[in-house]
């Protein structure tokens, strides 16, 4: 036989093997809110109603619902803990009604169709072949309508739409990924369709989606061992489904208040010298900075979480005079130790820290990218999370105020390092642990601060992770931009946007990207300097805003010339202006897990426009940003879903939604839109957040002719106590009527947590002068602009009104009398 020949047979066994129907439904059980149908050859489907929109289907070919480990990933099934469901039986099938869902399973064969309760098909499995099964591998496949779109799976590159794509889920190390690069450094198994539902696929092994690459008639997802559990959620649009998934997997933790400034970091920035120069100069140039950080570099050896004595004279000494002009120093680790940092390695080798090497028994020897050979430390094994603990907090007791934990695929462990695959963990062996070693490690690197940190709000920034993450880290986008040549790393940018709004429908609210790109060597600043104030301006509206770059290629904005430092400068104390703003959507993300960096879909989820719109997105409800990543762009096309919108740089010109413009730019210039009818606070710069103490509220209005309202969320920043519900909570409201305009800032819901005395500043955009201005029955007196913005975080008895006719602001001062406030302006 040639080997043509047996290249064919092999085909057809396996074509055969996965194509084998073994499953008619014989019976089925019912107890509370879970059925359990038996199928051909032993096999059983479990259907759990977690409430009457979401189901948990566990597919089990050989009848056992046992599993090797409880999910990494799913903390809640309770949804609703008294629900059930009764079943009806006809010959063709079975029905299960809920109050949103119509459930049929037919019996011969068996298949799965989902109706919603006007009896719109949400999600049909095939006609034949639904469930597959070939060994330990099992694929399902489902109907694919011509009209239907596919979003989510986290951190994925290419267009926010997965429809026609394929993808890979293994935890990899890509440095320098291009746009159409996967698998890439997380695993996030979650997606969602435009026929209002979404799916999680809780398996951590190597999972397959293909969204319509080989068929147009199916999309599939597939796992080659594990169990075979994927959860439904049904929703009135992406927003609730992303609160369902939140539910089962849990809440994100926030940031503390400082999180959202500005942070400086390189490759080399690992010693005091450079760590006290940079901040000089953030200081000295007036431009706002929060975080410095120092990449792995920083410790004697890997990873014993000590200073290298070599780099830092008084380490203790920095952090305190670094935190006393306001900076947080943030430090890496790596989930290894080197076997040149001898004490440490004998010590976790002795104890059994590490993953083993199934074929010697002994600690598997990892290559590592620096450091020489190392052991990798089994964050599955109990006993060495409080090891880990004590180790970490020997910088924090220094000072350090958090870590990014770095490498924790782990490194280098990309799908053709299959040596990894001979580590066996505590919990099972690699091809199991994989994609949840970085996750682990998060758990054990959170709760151990928090043990050895009471009620401190953790910050940490992490690379590798799965699902769940949200419950212990907030993420970054890896090592991104073009090694080869970074002056043509466009495409690299460009694919960030997508990337991120992906991640933020992947429950990775709190995210950045490495602005600059990480990769490459800087030459030319001036030749670099336009695409990296292009990445600056996208970056400021990443949660978390961090330049980073790799070596010693140094990224602080005066490297780049006066003009580069003015505009970066700007965009910086744009992020400082809008911290209340963002903050608030912070606790928003808490509370439903709805990211603050959003895909315009989550907002007009019906405008199919924004289905293909990889490179806008919204900053909470009332901003979207259009930013430039096309070189030497003049112009930027962008599209205004329906609604009445302003031009944000100049709120004078306003636009019709529905349509796409023509918006000219310079290299200043970010797109940037705000709704009318948006209300949206802000904050005086400062060099640091909460630098001022009694800052004053600033309420930028865009009235329009419907009823608005923001609710304005503060809390300590800096403990855990926000998940008390200990905060204060302030509705503002603004509505015209008539020739008036109502603006109502109401008593503040305050819990067991108080703001502190300071004044309202109201900006206005109108376009008439007042008549008056009258504050709880009290005319207000005509003042001027100087007058108003005197003292202004420290006089707190000053009211008075102004109106600008050239830039048709009205600006109103008060103090904030924590009672209920109602301004009028008669026009």
């Amino acid at each position: 036989m040639t080997v043509k020949h047996n290249l064919i047979l092999v085909l057809l066994v396996y074509n055969f093997s996965w194509s084998q129907n073994l499953l008619d439904v014989n019976s089925f059980s019912v107890e509370d809110n879970n059925v359990v149908f038996s199928l051909e050859n032993n096999a059983k489907l479990s259907l759990k109603f977690l409430d009457g929109k979401n189901i948990k289907f566990w597919f089990s070919p050989s009848g056992s619902f046992e599993r090797s480990n409880e999910s990494f990933a799913v903390i809640n099934e309770e949804f609703d803990p008294n629900y059930q469901i009764n079943i009806n039986e006809s010959s063709a099938n079975y029905e299960v009604f809920t109050n949103d869902l119509r459930v049929v399973v037919t019996k011969s064969p068996l298949k799965i169709q989902i109706y919603n309760k006007y009896q719109k098909l949400i999600l049909s499995d095939t006609d034949e072949r639904s469930y597959i099964v070939r060994d330990t591998e099992i694929m399902t496949r489902k109907v694919l309508r011509g009209d239907e779109h596919f979003f989510g799976l986290g951190e994925k590159t290419g267009t926010l739409d997965r429809r026609g794509k394929s993808y890979t889920m293994w935890n990899s190390d890509k440095p320098c990924y291009s746009d159409k690069e996967d698998p890439l450094y997380k695993s996030i198994p979650f997606f969602m369709s435009n026929y209002n539902y979404g799916i999680f696929f809780d398996n951590t092994y190597k999972t397959e989606f293909d969204f319509g690459k080989m068929s147009n008639n199916y999309f599939s997802f597939s796992a080659p061992d594990g169990p075979f559990i994927y959860y439904f959620f049904y929703g009135k649009d992406y927003k609730e489904v992303i609160s369902s998934y939140t539910k089962l997997t849990g809440q994100p933790i926030m940031p503390p208040k400082w999180a959202f400034g500005w942070s400086q970091s390189r490759g080399l920035l690992t010693n005091e010298v450079l760590t006290r120069e940079i901040a000089l100069e953030y200081r000295k140039r007036n431009i706002p900075c929060d975080i410095i950080y120092q990449d792995i570099g920083w410790v004697e050896g890997l990873q014993n979480f000590k200073w290298a004595k070599e780099k830092y004279d008084n380490p203790k000494k920095m952090l305190s005079d670094l935190a006393n002009n306001g900076f947080k120093v943030i430090v890496s680790q790596d989930p290894v130790v080197s076997q040149a940092t001898k004490q440490q390695w004998e010590e976790a080798d002795n104890k059994g820290y590490f993953a083993t090497d199934i074929r010697t028994g002994k600690s598997y020897d990892m290559p590592w990218p620096w450091g020489g050979n190392a052991g990798v430390v089994d964050f599955t094994k109990p006993e060495t999370a409080t090891w880990w603990g004590h180790l970490q907090q020997i910088p924090i007791n220094d000072g350090v105020k958090g870590f990014w934990t770095d490498m924790g695929e782990p490194a280098w462990s990309n799908e053709e390092s299959t040596d990894r695959l001979n580590m066996k963990h505590h919990l099972g062996m690699h091809d199991e642990i994989h994609n949840v070693y970085g996750l682990t490690w998060d758990k054990v690197v959170t709760e151990e601060f928090e043990k050895h940190n009471p009620n401190q709000r953790i910050f940490q920034m992490t690379r590798a992770a799965y699902a769940g993450l949200q419950r212990y880290t907030f993420g970054w986008s890896g090592d991104s931009g073009n090694g080869e040549d970074i002056n043509d790393g466009w495409v690299n940018l460009a694919n960030q946007i997508p990337l991120g709004l992906s991640a933020g429908m992947g429950l990775i609210p709190f995210w950045s990207s490495d602005i600059s790109g990480y990769c490459g060597d800087i030459t030319d600043y001036s030749e670099f300097s336009e695409l990296y104030i292009r990445w600056l301006q996208f970056g400021v509206f990443n949660p978390l805003s961090r330049a980073h770059h790799e070596g010693n290629n140094a990224v602080e904005p005066w490297l780049f010339g006066p003009q580069i430092e003015k505009i970066a400068k700007a965009a910086i104390e744009l992020k400082y202006r809008l911290h209340p703003y963002l903050y608030t959507y912070a606790r928003e993300s808490y509370d439903t897990g709805v990211p603050i960096l959003r895909a315009l879909l989550l907002e007009y989820p019906k405008d199919d426009n924004t289905f293909e719109i990889d490179d806008q997105f919204m900053v909470g409800e009332a901003l979207l940003i259009a930013p430039v990543v096309e070189k030497g762009a003049k112009q930027r096309s962008l599209y205004l879903p329906k609604g009445d919108w302003l031009d944000y740089n100049d709120p004078k010109i306003n636009y019709s939604g529905g349509t796409i413009i023509d918006y000219p730019v310079e290299l200043e210039t970010t797109p940037i839109f705000v709704k009318v009818g948006s209300i949206i606070p802000q904050s005086p710069i400062m060099p640091y957040i909460d630098a001022i103490k009694k800052a004053a509220v600033v309420l930028e209005m865009f009235p329009g002719e419907r009823i608005s309202e923001f609710d304005l969320y503060e809390d300590d920043g800096e403990t855990n106590n926000y998940k008390n519900n200990e905060f204060s909570k302030t509705n503002i409201t603004m509505h015209k009527v008539g020739s008036k305009l109502n603006v109502e800032i109401g008593e503040p819901e305050q819990q067991a947590f108080k703001t502190s005395e300071r004044n309202y500043l109201l900006k206005i955009y109108t376009t008439s002068n007042p008549k008056n201005v009258v504050i709880n029955h009290q005319k207000l007196k005509k003042s001027t602009l100087s007058k108003l913005s005197e003292n202004l975080n420290s006089n707190f008895t000053e009211t008075g009104y102004f109106f600008d006719s050239s830039s048709k602001v009205l600006t109103i001062r008060l103090p904030d009398t924590k009672l209920k406030t109602t301004i009028t302006v008669n026009n």
